[in-house]
């Protein structure tokens, strides 16, 4: 008997919730005064968002009168962006690697580097460890120069994320490069030239492409199908209405501006810039962990990538094209109820749109059947930033045998 209590007691303390932490650049960083200006920046420029997302990291954060001597050059939150990027590399360095680095010089990839918006090898920081002690840092355009030195380890969780100072901003004229505003930019050429090609073209022959461009200025986020998605659902295409086919089109965009971050925290009904009065063409955003997902009632799809994600535009690619149940006809499966909305979701107005057409009826031919959907019981997602914990009611059952045993024990 004791031998059976020990081992209930044992997997009773292996079955104890646990928690499970994720770092929170800017939590870290609000601890220092110093630093309050370059954390103010990381999130203007949703940097802190790409940081938080990434599982090994390392920033070279600098203090305040660094800080201003950049933003004396009154660049564009566009440019800071890119600046402050190449300060973030992708790779672990704490105080002790930066003193024990191989043969004594590394060539790091950083964030600036992996946007594809860095020339050739620009997005890469030179990091040397010079005699006496001192690390320095420097862009590698810039030849072996290191204008910046390491300071002092702010805060390390080992081979997940390491904050350090640098004594100045990197200089680099390939960051500090003039950078388009986003509503600027040619929207379809941008998904054309990252896996969205066919859903681009599409929205070229489009009247559609003018609802999309009408709201960039005010705020704009599109969901691209990869093209693989969209040549296998071009015959579905094919058969609707030109009505249908700009509904279904527009059903791709939101006529507001939704990071990354606001799609995994405000879960529930999101409208359209399909959405028309009685026809709702709204879908329900869900997420589970970095997972989110795009449910309708016929079809769920999932965020895959990003393209780009700065205010006032994100375009963020997904796995499936979006089948509203305004155009297809559901199966049996996908007529159960659809999840209750968060009651704090960001839904934008419809109002906010400029539509031109009437909705069309749905189609006659049965859409196929929603693939890997979630679960209809739809949870609020009140989890976090900086942590998540995760329960279950294994170990109180576990708990209350292992207590039962012992006092038989007795």
């Amino acid at each position: 008997m004791a031998a059976v209590a020990t081992v209930v007691l044992s997997l009773a303390l292996l079955l104890l919730p646990h928690t499970t932490s994720a770092h929170n650049i800017t939590h870290i960083l609000a601890k220092y005064p110093q630093f309050s200006t370059f954390n103010h920046y990381l999130t203007e420029t949703h940097l802190a968002a790409e940081i938080n997302s990434r599982e090994t990291i390392t920033v070279c954060a600098v203090d305040n009168a660094g800080m201003a001597e950049l933003l004396s050059k009154h660049l564009s939150i566009y440019t800071i962006k890119n600046v402050i990027s190449l300060h973030v590399l992708l790779d672990y360095f704490g105080a002790k690697k930066l003193h024990q680095i191989t043969n004594g010089t590394a060539l790091a990839a950083t964030m600036f580097q992996a946007t594809g918006s860095a020339p050739g090898s620009t997005g890469f920081v030179n990091i040397t460890d010079l005699k006496g002690g001192k690390v320095g840092f420097g862009p590698a355009e810039n030849h072996g120069t290191l204008p910046a030195t390491f300071v002092k380890s702010v805060e390390e969780i080992p081979y997940n994320i390491s904050v350090i100072q640098i004594s100045t901003m990197l200089p680099s004229a390939s960051a500090e490069a003039p950078t388009p505003e986003p509503s600027q930019m040619n929207l379809t050429s941008l998904m054309s030239a990252h896996g969205c090609r066919v859903f681009a073209e599409t929205l070229l022959k489009s009247p559609a492409e003018k609802t999309f461009d009408e709201n960039a200025d005010g705020g704009l986020t599109v969901f691209c199908p990869g093209d693989d998605a969209m040549k296998n659902f071009m015959p579905k295409f094919k058969n609707l209405t030109a009505d249908g086919k700009q509904s279904l089109l527009e059903y791709h965009g939101v006529p507001v501006y939704q990071s990354m971050a606001s799609l995994k925290s405000n879960n529930g009904v999101m409208n359209t810039l399909a959405t028309d009065g009685a026809k709702k063409y709204d879908f329900v955003v869900q997420n589970d962990g970095d997972v989110v997902t795009l449910k309708t009632k016929i079809v769920t799809a999932k965020i895959t990538g990003t393209l780009i994600d700065e205010q006032p535009i994100a375009i963020f690619t997904i796995n499936k094209v979006l089948m509203p149940k305004e155009l297809f006809k559901a199966s049996a499966a996908a007529d159960a109820p659809a999840p209750a909305p968060a009651p704090d979701a960001d839904s934008p107005e419809p109002s906010k749109k400029k539509k031109k057409h009437k909705a069309p009826a749905a189609a006659d031919t049965p859409a196929d059947s929603p693939a890997d959907g979630p679960s209809d019981d739809f949870a609020d997602s009140t989890a976090d930033d900086n942590s998540a914990f995760s329960y279950s009611a294994g170990p109180v059952v576990a708990g209350v045998l292992s207590m039962w045993f012992f006092f038989l024990l007795l």
